[in-house]
């Protein structure tokens, strides 16, 4: 069985991010996201509401046992090898993440040349969506339903304390 690994901090999980994980299930025949713990940033979600978040994501891409969420705090390669996984999975919106991915393989490869990287392009409708900037866009009370889905628009605005708009946006509780 093929298993690929797919890392980062997803906060929030985007539509970049959900592109890669549907993509990432029709390569693999299971798909971990892992989580990345890392205690220096300041995140807006939690670890666990990102995973319940992911978990949402990977269900209605109709995952069902063939994903999974995990979390990790040390070097990704060990967390892919530790949850069975041959492949590491990583987007690619332009040509600075390239660079930058291109060195993480390079490293990486040297650490485990038994786990291989696959690296897919951003689809053209997502490629300038970073988490971080949608993160600072909710925070400052715009709109950011383009950028994420329903679900996790509906967290943003439950966070944030400011109300989800837009053609994506969930309806807020009363």
């Amino acid at each position: 069985m093929n298993c690929g690994f797919y890392a980062g901090s997803f906060d929030p999980p985007t539509l970049g991010h959900r592109d890669i994980m549907a993509r990432g299930l029709a390569l693999f025949d299971r798909l971990v996201v892992g989580v990345g713990v890392h205690p220096s940033k300041a995140p807006l979600f939690t670890v666990e509401e990102r995973a319940d978040m992911l978990r949402d994501e990977l269900s209605s891409l109709g995952a069902g046992e063939r994903g999974a969420v995990v979390f990790f705090d040390g070097l990704t390669v060990d967390a892919a090898r530790a949850h069975g996984a041959a492949f590491m999975l990583r987007g690619v919106r332009d040509a600075a993440d390239l660079g930058y991915e291109t060195q993480l393989f390079g490293m990486n490869r040297a650490m485990a040349p038994d786990i291989d990287t696959v690296f897919l392009v951003a689809t053209p409708g997502s490629a300038h969506i970073t988490a971080t900037l949608v993160r600072q866009i909710a925070q400052l009370g715009g709109d950011v339903s383009s950028f994420v889905s329903p679900a996790v628009l509906k967290r943003i605005a439950a966070k944030t304390g400011r109300t989800a708009s837009g053609p994506n946006a969930a309806p807020m509780p009363r």
